[in-house]
């Protein structure tokens, strides 16, 4: 059974550890610790009427370590509470990680489906994982329980690669898929089981190939649309023009699946969202049938200067999943995101830019949303301006139907350029949000999305809008001020 020693000790490293932070790139509406590392998130779910969201969590460190589940909660999905960690790893079956996993209400009770991880050789990276689970009644205080490891270990055919599971239920059973790979191929593996403790082996439910990486981490599988996707973020695959331009990539595959037959026809693998810092997707379904998806807003071996400050990474804001008409996944933040505008800061309708139009921004937290015509213009961009050089870049390339996003000027001084090509249209739709250290691009209404860290070193001054090649139509831009969270407790 669990002990208390080790929640006990990192929440205290944690609040030590937090009055040493620097707060100049601290986010101010996003999830993210008191201080130290995170990383993926983990057990995204509502339970009792409230919204759950756990992370992978170093309460020691600002860099990656022992894995434990960092843990806050929401009425609203904007206002979040911190709360105590839920895991460490001080038991045997997870003794040198409890790595991520997903969670469920298992008729009141709050059930943490995980992985433990167990070093063999630290210096050689050899290990074994297995699968565990942590029970609550309150969703706060957790238990192991005495029947972990509930999965001991992998199908014989499989490498030590075996972690993050997600679990839901239909009908009577419970279905586990566990990211796993064979003979340095990824894939995803099923189990079932009648009451979470004793699960039975299916097989395997996706497999890649050679161009599809070594290794599917944190995947997930859900019904959208009348659809089957199974989303999950592999390692290893190569760059490719444009796309997968990240050390690990998180993306997807849409199809028809099978259950009494274990058959998933599905198409290609597609990249979910096209910046800088992405990972490790999790999704959830709310009691408004609404599929929810936050990721972690940074990306393995990536510069992150907030380390210097005692912290580093952070959460996506959540997002809405819906499937359009092409068979494609569109993400918009959920429609809660709106209570955190607390002043109208600039607002401007039908002007016609013929080469630059400037709106007052004057800050480090804002939602700008624009709509541009460009009919009749070859290129158009959006630019937040702070001070000398500093800047971010968004360009709309209407002969190549891509859009640009530039953060090298903002932080990112290596490879700061990512693009996403779009459907030919004479509209851009931007919904853009900067939270002192982060963008979020959403365009076209969820047609693509683009979130990357960036780390200006004062806030931002301006937006600039630009025409080149002939002019353009600014419908509507607004921008809003952003509420500070964290500095409201």
């Amino acid at each position: 059974m669990l002990t208390t020693n080790g929640i006990q000790q990192a929440t205290e490293a944690v609040e030590q550890a937090k009055k040493k932070v620097n707060n100049r790139h601290r986010l101010g509406y996003h999830i993210m610790a008191p201080a130290n590392w995170i990383n993926d998130p983990n057990g995204l779910v509502q339970f009792k009427g409230e919204y759950h969201v756990f992370y992978q969590h170093h309460p020691y460190d600002e860099n990656w370590g022992p894995m434990h589940w960092g843990h806050v909660k929401s009425l609203d999905l904007v206002n979040w509470e911190h709360l105590p960690i839920a895991l460490a790893p001080e038991d045997a079956c997870d003794k040198d990680g409890c790595f991520s996993g997903s969670a469920v209400d298992n008729d009141g009770e709050l059930t943490l489906i995980y992985t433990g991880h167990h070093y063999i050789d630290k210096e050689r990276d050899l290990f074994y994982q297995n699968q565990n689970i942590a029970v609550s009644t309150d969703g706060v205080h957790f238990k192991k329980v005495v029947e972990n490891p509930v999965i001991e270990k992998p199908p014989a055919d499989s490498s030590h690669h075996f972690r993050d599971p997600k679990v839901w239920k239909r009908g009577r059973d419970w279905y586990m898929i566990v990211g796993n790979s064979k003979n340095n191929i990824g894939r995803v593996i099923l189990y079932r089981s009648p009451n979470l403790r004793n699960w039975e082996y299916i097989g395997v439910l996706a497999e890649g190939n050679e161009q599809l990486g070594y290794m599917w981490e944190c995947p997930d599988f859900f019904e959208l649309n009348g659809k089957h996707v199974l989303l999950m973020s592999p390692q290893g695959i190569k760059e490719a023009g444009d796309h997968f331009k990240n050390l690990f990539q998180t993306g997807y595959m849409i199809g028809e699946y099978e259950y009494d037959k274990n058959k998933f026809g599905h198409g290609e693998f597609i990249e979910l969202d096209y910046g800088h810092d992405f990972y490790a997707v999790q999704t959830f379904l709310d009691d408004k049938n609404r599929r929810i998806a936050i990721g972690w807003m940074d990306m393995w071996e990536s510069d992150m200067p907030t380390k210097k400050d005692g912290w580093c990474g952070a959460l996506t804001l959540p997002r809405e999943l819906t499937l359009s008409a092409d068979g494609k996944i569109k993400m918009v933040p959920v429609a809660e995101v709106t209570q955190l505008r607390e002043k109208k800061l600039s607002a401007i309708e039908n002007q016609t830019i013929t080469s630059s139009y400037e709106m007052g921004v004057q800050g480090s937290m804002f939602e700008v949303e624009a709509v541009l015509e460009v009919t009749n213009a070859e290129k158009v961009e959006l630019v937040l301006r702070g001070i000398e050089n500093e800047a971010t870049v968004l360009a709309y390339d209407k002969s190549t139907n891509k859009l640009r996003v530039d953060c090298s000027k903002s932080g990112k001084k290596k490879d700061g350029i990512r693009r996403v090509k779009l459907a030919a249209s004479d509209q851009l739709k931007l919904r853009i949000f900067v939270d002192r250290s982060s963008i979020e691009v959403f365009i076209n209404e969820g047609e693509a999305t683009m979130t990357s860290r960036i780390y200006p070193t004062e806030p931002y001054r301006s937006v600039e809008f630009t025409s080149c090649s002939g002019k353009s139509l600014l419908k509507k831009a607004t921008c809003w001020k952003l509420k500070d969270i964290w500095n409201e407790k």
